[in-house]
């Protein structure tokens, strides 16, 4: 049986217009700087963002990485949120890779006060205490529901971290999903950052891929980092064509997906579920089960049996994910397989 996907939204598939760019693609080896392909991706990303540069990678975890890498030296502190994907989905990989330290600050759904971000920056001249030298902040925020980070937040601390001498660095694994929702362009939000990672393999639907953005001399370290870690890539532009296309094609559809997800959250509320819609403010809803009586695993298992796929994100919740490829039909199907549970 075909299964309605609501896992999360790197699920999509590439179009059929990117499978066509993929195939055709100008190609070279791109550790020597010699992919076209490559080349035009990155200068597109860069303009877009209001960046210098812009570097390709195989990941978000590796764009992400890459970044808390450039900007710090070992024995360092990075101030984040407590539910960040940088802190809670990659395996550990800043003290691995880094040998930094994390210091979580708790948000709400994602969103620190800046206060407490003043308050976690270690004092400079005691001996005991790491160096506090970056800041990532994550828009949107993935385990917030799809929390857009409100520009003034953002602004307010991008302006305490710069004036302590931080490095700002945005997750912005879907940042397009927070300039479809606002209005606000992605160039606004990545003004306040020194380096910007967004995806290309999520709502955008490019099959690979990952960006990286910042200033010029950051991109040439983050280059030699990124190679490091094992990201230097050869022929890449096959990928790279269909991120091409990601980026000025599939933007503004992503509004589809937001409707799809407050239409989804408004008939789950209808029906008992513990889901506010006022808190979609993208394709992510987050519903609580316990009406049911019963626990999440088994709501997977439950929905599984009736088509649906979707995945547990606390004891309590399940996190659905609204993308291309899921119709409004599709969420009337999913609507009717969790009143099913919901009889029995």
């Amino acid at each position: 049986m075909g299964f309605i996907d609501l896992r999360s939204d790197t699920v999509t598939l590439p179009t059929e217009e990117m499978r066509r760019a993929m195939a055709e693609a100008e190609v070279g080896d791109d550790v020597y700087g010699e992919d076209p392909t490559i080349q035009r991706l990155e200068r597109l990303a860069a303009e877009i963002m209001g960046k210098e540069a812009a570097l390709f990678v195989p990941s978000g975890t590796m764009g992400n990485q890459v970044s808390v890498m450039t900007h710090t030296q070992r024995g360092d502190e990075v101030i984040m949120e407590a539910e960040s994907h940088v802190y809670y989905y990659e395996v550990g990989a800043m003290a691995v890779l880094s040998g930094v330290q994390a210091r979580p600050v708790p948000g709400r759904r994602g969103v620190m006060d800046p206060d407490d971000v003043r308050k976690a920056i270690r004092e400079r001249n005691n001996i005991h205490f790491p160096r506090t030298s970056l800041v990532v902040l994550e828009n949107t925020h993935n385990r917030g529901g799809g929390k857009v980070l409100p520009l003034e937040n953002v602004k307010a601390i991008s302006d305490i971290a710069h004036s302590n001498g931080l490095s700002v660095h945005m997750d912005g694994a879907r940042i397009f999903n927070a300039q479809v929702a606002t209005g606000i362009p992605v160039s606004e939000y990545a003004k306040y950052a020194d380096s910007v990672m967004f995806c290309l393999s999520k709502g955008l639907c490019a099959p690979v891929g990952s960006m990286v953005v910042g200033s010029k001399d950051f991109i040439n370290k983050a280059r030699k980092n990124r190679k490091m870690l094992g990201g230097g890539m050869r022929q890449a532009g096959v990928l790279a064509a269909a991120g091409i296309i990601a980026l000025t094609k599939m933007v503004d559809r992503l509004q589809e997906d937001h409707d799809n997800a407050k239409l989804l959250a408004q008939k789950l509320q209808q029906l008992g579920y513990g889901v506010d819609p006022e808190e979609v403010e993208t394709n992510m809803v987050v519903v609580n089960v316990t009406p049911t009586g019963k626990d999440v695993h088994t709501m997977e298992m439950e929905l599984r049996s009736r088509g649906v796929l979707a995945n547990a994100n606390s004891p309590k919740t399940l996190r659905l994910v609204t993308h291309y490829g899921i119709t409004k039909d599709d969420v009337m199907m999913a609507v009717d397989a969790f009143a099913d549970i919901m009889k029995h």
